[in-house]
């Protein structure tokens, strides 16, 4: 059974940035692929970013250029960093794991550990 716990989350100006964090316990770094995803007031959780066990990333169109995901397998811990944020980026960020090695989906039915999300808050 995997754990995650996310942190990193705040509150920035346009154009700035934040690093989010990801803790994974309870896994083996060769058997699952992760994502992050952010869900926005009054709309669905979304995928924003994924990763598989072999280091291939997957952004949606909306990140890319911008965000980065990766994977530190010693510290074990998931990271998005976040440059050039929006105010439409505003959301809570969940990261995810999923029990396939070579996903690279970003479609919540994909995932099936959570973490509880961390706020961030981009004002303009």
């Amino acid at each position: 059974q995997v754990q995650l716990v996310e942190s990193g989350g705040g509150s920035v100006q346009s154009g700035g940035s934040l690093k989010l964090s990801c803790v994974v316990s309870g896994h083996s770094d060769s058997e699952y692929s992760w994502a992050w995803f952010r869900k926005a007031p009054g709309k669905e959780r979304e995928g924003v970013a994924s990763i598989n066990s072999i280091g291939t990333a997957n952004y949606h169109d909306f990140v890319k250029g911008r965000f980065t995901i990766s994977l530190d397998n010693n510290k074990k811990i998931l990271y998005l960093q976040m440059n050039g944020l929006k105010p439409e980026d505003t959301a809570v960020y969940y990261c995810a794991a999923a029990t396939e090695r070579y996903l690279l989906s970003l479609r919540q039915a994909d995932f099936g550990f959570w973490g509880q999300g961390t706020q961030v808050t981009v004002s303009a």
